[in-house]
């Protein structure tokens, strides 16, 4: 299966999730977003944000200080934010 990957490194909270959101409502249903990024608060950003959404963060790795999330789009349409 492959991958959008965004690559939000040097971006700081919110933009991260921002483009991350507005990419995943352009995303068909269960695919995956690759995000990297290099800010800490990311980690419980994007913790919080596929809870709040229905999101599934698949997988959270830091490797030298890049945080890298897989996120699996949800089913619906919608992410459960207001456009």
């Amino acid at each position: 299966m492959s991958e959008t990957v965004l690559d939000a490194r040097g971006l700081t909270c919110p933009l991260p999730v921002l483009k991350a959101n507005r990419l995943l409502r352009s995303m068909e249903p269960g695919t995956r977003l690759r995000v990297l990024a290099t800010d800490k608060a990311s980690v419980s950003d994007f913790q919080v944000f596929c809870r709040e959404t229905g999101h599934a963060l698949v997988a959270c790795t830091d490797q030298a200080g890049v945080f890298a999330f897989t996120i699996k789009r949800r089913a619906d349409a919608s992410t459960g934010q207001a456009d």
